[in-house]
């Protein structure tokens, strides 16, 4: 019994020891950390603000040339020569065609004889009646002689100026025998050849000229349009771009911009029945003869001012479908989605007619890592400005690049 009291002491104070030790050991672990906020994310904003801009209309047109002389046979022949080159340029007066003019020729002589025989009796008509008035005088002869001599000569000098006009119709045959471009201009294709009868009966067609260095562009607009339009500005929502001052520019079907600017000159008072549409028509210059007749283009129109267009970068807008939206911040920094209507586009410019005002905070970059509801960090975006890098050339690589491997450069 003595030998147990000192083992069961010692197992006691071993347990006390222990709870110590665990005691010391949890006062020690440290609490658990709370969760940390993540900052807010950052993204780039524009803030609405309306401006001046031109609302311009793209109608589809068709190149005209300024002026068109068809030219043809007025005097019937057998084509000798063609003188011109199909395809060059000519001038008024030039020499086209040259028509068989020996029949045309003895027309003229002809009437020249005529017209020298006509001058001959009305000279000797007009002695007679000179040697008859002072006879008639003294009764030397009868007053009917005398009124006979003056009949004479009066009919002598109708032949003489019908024996001229005669003569006249042959020069004129004789020169249409010449034919010679009407007007100045690029002339096409000859529609006759050496050895053809043309003239008989009908004017035939020989050729054709055209002015191009100016031509009109014939445009159509749809009369709704032009209806929207003149309401638009009858409230006050746009303003005219005023007479003479609409900037028309042309795109043409390689989908290039022509450099020249042109002129609106008028817009037909009346609507085509079987369309609806109403013509409009530009003039351009044409220096290089680039534009040529028959040309489908697109012609961009400035018709009116839009003093208060709301425009936005067109990586602001996402499209779903047929439905356009933006990501805005609103109140307490907060991202909201709105619709939008974004019809047209001028540029890296989306035009919103619908769904944006003045003052609103379009997010343009960082989108797309934040969700409806998220509080957001706003900065200023700034348009990129556009760099290009001068091309490296195999013999002379970039200072402090290492040559790439054969196989990366052959990709």
């Amino acid at each position: 019994m003595r030998l147990s009291r000192p083992d069961s002491t010692l197992r006691f104070s071993a347990s006390l020891l222990l709870l110590a030790a665990l005691a010391a050991c949890g006062e020690k672990s440290p609490a658990k950390p709370a969760a940390a906020t993540p900052p807010p994310t950052e993204v780039a904003i524009v803030t609405v603000t309306p401006g001046s801009m031109a609302v311009t209309t793209e109608l589809p047109g068709r190149i005209e040339a300024s002026r068109i002389a068809q030219v043809r046979a007025r005097a019937a022949g057998i084509v000798q020569k063609r003188v011109f080159r199909e395809g060059s340029e000519v001038k008024a007066g030039d020499v086209l065609y040259r028509i068989d003019p020996a029949p045309f020729q003895a027309a003229y002589d002809s009437a020249n004889a005529v017209v020298a025989k006509a001058d001959a009796n009305l000279a000797q008509a007009t002695l007679k009646v000179q040697r008859y008035e002072p006879l008639v005088k003294t009764n030397a002869i009868s007053k009917q002689e005398y009124d006979d001599a003056v009949t004479a000569k009066t009919q002598a000098s109708a032949d003489l100026a019908a024996g001229k006009a005669a003569r006249q119709v042959a020069s004129l045959n004789l020169g249409y025998a010449t034919v010679t471009a009407p007007i100045s201009g690029r002339i096409g294709r000859a529609l006759v050849t050496e050895g053809a009868l043309v003239g008989l009966g009908e004017a035939t067609p020989l050729a054709i000229v055209q002015q191009v260095d100016q031509v009109y562009v014939n445009m159509t607009q749809s009369s709704i349009e032009v209806l929207r339009l003149q309401r638009a500005m009858a409230n006050g929502e746009l303003q005219s771009a005023g007479k003479g001052q609409a900037k028309v520019m042309l795109v043409t079907e390689d989908g290039k911009t022509y450099a020249q600017a042109g002129k609106l000159l008028f817009s037909d008072l009346s609507v085509d029945e079987s369309s609806g549409a109403i013509t409009l028509r530009a003039e351009f210059p044409n220096p290089d003869r680039l534009l040529l007749p028959g040309m489908y283009v697109r012609a961009k129109i400035e018709q009116a001012i839009n003093e208060s267009t709301i425009t936005v970068p067109q990586q602001a807008v996402q499209r779903t479908g047929k439905e356009a939206t933006v990501m805005l911040v609103g109140a307490e920094d907060k991202v909201v989605v709105r619709t939008v209507k974004a019809s047209s586009s001028q540029g890296n410019l989306w035009i919103v007619t619908e769904g944006l005002k003045a003052g609103d905070k379009v997010i343009v970059e960082g989108f797309q890592k934040v969700k409806p509801g998220a509080v957001v960090k706003t900065v200023q975006w700034k348009e990129p400005a556009a760099t290009t890098a001068a091309p490296a050339t195999p013999d002379a690589p970039a200072a402090g690049a290492k040559p790439a491997p054969a196989a990366a450069a052959a990709k």
